[in-house]
C-alpha cells in the first residue's frame, strides 16, 4: 500500500465527489493498491476494507483521529481525540471463506458482506427490507430438518443469529464508540464509519491543495502539476512568501 501524492489525491477527490461513500472506498483503495483488480477489492468483507482504508489513512494523516459529537440527552457537543489502534480490530476470518452455524433444527451456511453486496441494497431505505436483502445475497444455504428454506423461510431468531455471526466474524465491519458526556453522564454507544470520515478529510485537504495552487499560480505562473510536484514543506515556504 503507498500513499497518495498531492496529485493523486486531488484525482481521487474529482473521481469520488459523485460517488457513493462504497465507491469512494473502493476508489481510494484502488489508488492505493494499483497492483490489485478492483473486483478483487471489492470482493472484500467490509470488515477487511475498513481494515486497508485504516491503514492508508494513518499512513497519509497519522494515527490520531478528532471528531465532535452531540449529547442525544442534553444537546452538549463532545471532542473526541482517539488513536488508530483504539479501533483497530483483528479477525482471522477471510472474505471468501464459507460460515455455518446451526439454530435450532436449521443449518445455515453463508458468507461475510462485501462491497458488491452493500451497493445492491444501497437504494432500499428501509432497514428491515435492506437486511433481508443482504441476506439474500449472503445465503449459499440453509436446510430445517434436512429441506431447503429460502431466506424468507428463516425465522426471526435464525436471521438474528446470522447476523451476530456476521459481525462476530468481521468486527472490523462495525466500529462503536462508547460514549459519556461529562455533562449530563448519559452513556450511549455511536457507530464509526472510517470512509464518511476519512473522505471529509480527504474534501478538506482537496480544497486547501487547490488553494494553495491557486495562490502559487497566480503569484510566480507556475502550472498546477509543478506546484502539488513540490514538497509541503517548500509549498508552505513559497506560500508564506507570497504572503509577505
Amino acid at each position: 500500500m503507498r500513499p497518495l501524492s498531492a496529485r493523486g489525491l486531488l484525482q481521487v477527490w474529482e473521481w469520488g465527489e459523485s460517488q457513493h461513500n462504497i465507491d469512494r472506498a473502493l476508489t481510494l483503495l484502488a489508488a492505493a493498491l494499483p497492483d490489485i483488480p478492483l473486483e478483487q477489492l471489492a470482493q472484500l468483507s467490509i470488515g477487511q476494507r475498513d481494515a486497508l482504508l485504516l491503514n492508508l489513512r494513518e499512513q497519509m494523516f497519522g494515527s490520531q483521529l478528532t471528531s465532535v459529537v452531540t449529547c442525544p440527552h442534553c444537546g452538549d457537543r463532545l471532542e473526541l481525540d482517539f488513536n488508530v489502534a483504539d479501533i483497530r480490530v483483528s479477525s482471522e476470518t477471510k472474505s471468501e471463506e464459507i460460515l455455518s452455524m446451526s439454530v435450532a433444527d436449521y443449518q445455515v451456511w453463508f458468507r461475510l458482506p462485501n462491497s458488491f453486496d452493500l451497493a445492491a441494497i444501497a437504494r432500499y431505505l428501509d432497514p428491515a427490507i435492506a437486511q433481508q436483502k443482504l441476506l439474500e445475497n449472503c445465503l449459499l444455504e440453509a436446510n430445517y430438518k434436512g429441506e431447503k428454506q429460502s431466506v424468507q423461510e428463516l425465522p426471526a431468531n435464525v436471521v438474528a443469529a446470522v447476523s451476530e455471526r456476521m459481525g462476530e466474524a468481521d468486527p472490523q465491519a462495525e466500529v462503536q464508540l462508547a460514549l459519556a458526556c461529562p455533562a449530563c453522564r448519559h452513556q450511549w454507544q455511536v457507530s464509526f464509519d472510517i470512509v464518511s470520515y476519512f473522505w471529509s478529510e480527504i474534501n478538506a485537504r482537496s480544497q486547501c491543495l487547490l488553494r494553495e495552487v491557486h495562490a502559487l499560480a497566480s503569484a510566480y505562473g507556475w502550472r498546477e502539476a509543478d506546484i502539488l510536484a513540490i514538497s509541503p514543506q517548500r509549498r508552505q515556504f513559497y506560500l508564506e512568501m507570497v504572503g509577505q
